[in-house]
């Protein structure tokens, strides 16, 4: 299985790992990280994404906006000043898939121009003219899906039967993409773990993953370092290794193809091993 990302060709025969860049200073698990008292230092996350791609990220997952629950939205200038330069240096320097974490129209079509590969869409391409903006950007897209809005999405969360919705709503997601001029084989399909939805429920969500490899689009799946990992082993969000590679592997062996990380280095040694025992003979 092969994903054509603008200039990039990703190979998904064998599971990939995305790593996490976030230029925010607000996300849940390294919120801040590169930022110099207010501002985004541009050579701390350059520095940070060499070391994921040498660690053997095949993806890199730049995000200016935190989507953490009860995140508060940033305006649209603050993004793309967050995103935009930090797209064109990765894609000046570094040979690996650029990918844009958001869902804003505006900065999916000026990532597309700095240099971005692929869409990562919290919100599925449903926020104004973003289908749109996709669609003339060529890129493939990931769509995800999610109960609400960061803000109140782990309020109350709901379902009758959560694995049946969520593959009925990105059925109906891919089917709004495929009429608007985005081919299948551009798609890439994410449950949202955490995203409007309780332990009982994610975890659900990981066992009958494999039910979502019927919609026919490889599946990412983002687990690293979640308040499910901490509901279920009680650690705090930088003591969830463990926990972190434990539920990727589980994800993995059920379909998964791309894997969106914080802990790159450990996660490309994990899927070694696992790759190594399934290709034996």
């Amino acid at each position: 299985m092969k994903l054509q990302c603008g200039d990039k060709t990703l190979d998904l025969t064998s599971p990939v790992v995305m790593g996490i860049l976030n230029t925010t200073p607000d996300s849940f698990s390294d919120g801040g990280n590169l930022y110099r008292d207010t501002r985004l230092d541009l050579d701390s996350a350059l520095r940070h994404a060499d070391s994921m791609v040498n660690a053997g990220a095949a993806i890199i997952d730049v995000g200016g906006e935190s989507t953490r629950p009860g995140a508060e939205p940033v305006s649209l200038a603050e993004e793309l000043d967050r995103v935009i330069p930090v797209v064109e240096q990765l894609h000046a320097r570094f040979d690996v898939v650029v990918s844009v974490d958001t869902s804003r129209a505006e900065v999916i079509a000026e990532s597309a121009k700095a240099g971005a590969h692929f869409i990562n869409d919290v919100r599925a391409l449903q926020k104004e003219q973003a289908l749109q903006a996709a669609a003339q950007s060529g890129l493939p897209v990931c769509l995800m899906h999610m109960q609400g809005e960061p803000d109140t999405m782990q309020q109350a969360p709901n379902y009758s039967k959560v694995v049946e919705e969520v593959i009925a709503f990105l059925k109906q997601r891919i089917a709004v993409c495929e009429a608007a001029g985005i081919s299948r084989q551009q798609i890439v399909l994410d449950p949202g773990y955490g995203f409007g939805k309780t332990l009982e429920h994610n975890l659900l969500l990981v066992k009958h993953l494999d039910q979502l490899q019927t919609l026919g689009c490889p599946l990412l799946i983002g687990v690293s370092r979640k308040s499910m990992i901490g509901k279920i082993t009680g650690a705090e969000v930088a003591d969830r290794l463990v926990g972190s590679l434990a539920l990727t592997l589980e994800c993995v062996q059920r379909g998964a193809h791309i894997v969106r990380v914080h802990d790159v280095r450990e996660t490309v040694e994990l899927l070694k091993v696992h790759c190594a025992v399934e290709q034996a003979e």
